[in-house]
């Protein structure tokens, strides 16, 4: 059974807009922190992209249809890459983006951060430190209390 934090009012749930809209920009502050150290040398866009309409979707500027699209794009481009980081740096631009769809996808973004630090053989706590640091404060219990749920193995340490 879903998590009925991460679902949309207008779907039956108890997500607010305003909230719904943090989460997706905390989804993309993970996944451009991860591309900002990996996707320099990546010539694919996809996932700068995916990234990108994250945040306008936050904004209120676009539909959730187009967000869905380019987390389309960003995970046929993670299919399309060979190199493990690039995968997972694409997979969390794609769950960024995937947000505005349904929310708990935020965690998604975080774990494939995860999984690019992991693939390039860096240290994961810090990173899940700084992914912890910048859930805005009003959801930042329950986020942590999901990601520990979700992924006990990856987020189990995390601390509120």
């Amino acid at each position: 059974m879903r998590d009925q934090r991460f679902v949309a009012k207008h779907r039956g749930g108890a997500l607010e807009r305003a909230h719904h809209q943090l989460l997706a920009v905390w989804a993309a502050d993970c996944a451009e922190h991860v591309l900002l150290r990996f996707g320099e040398a990546e010539a694919d866009d996809r996932p700068r992209q995916a990234i990108t309409v994250a945040r306008v979707w936050a904004r209120g500027d676009i539909r959730t249809g187009f967000a869905q699209k380019a987390s389309v794009v960003a995970h046929a481009a993670a299919r399309e890459l060979g190199d493990p980081i690039g995968i997972a740096v694409a997979r969390a631009a794609g769950h960024a983006a995937a947000t505005a769809h349904m929310a708990d996808h935020c965690i998604g973004a975080a774990y494939y951060a995860l999984k690019a630090i992991e693939a390039s053989q860096g240290a994961c706590e810090p990173e899940q430190a700084w992914q912890a640091a910048q859930v805005p404060e009003v959801l930042r219990e329950w986020i942590v209390s999901a990601m520990r749920s979700r992924f006990p193995a990856r987020f189990g340490g995390i601390q509120a």
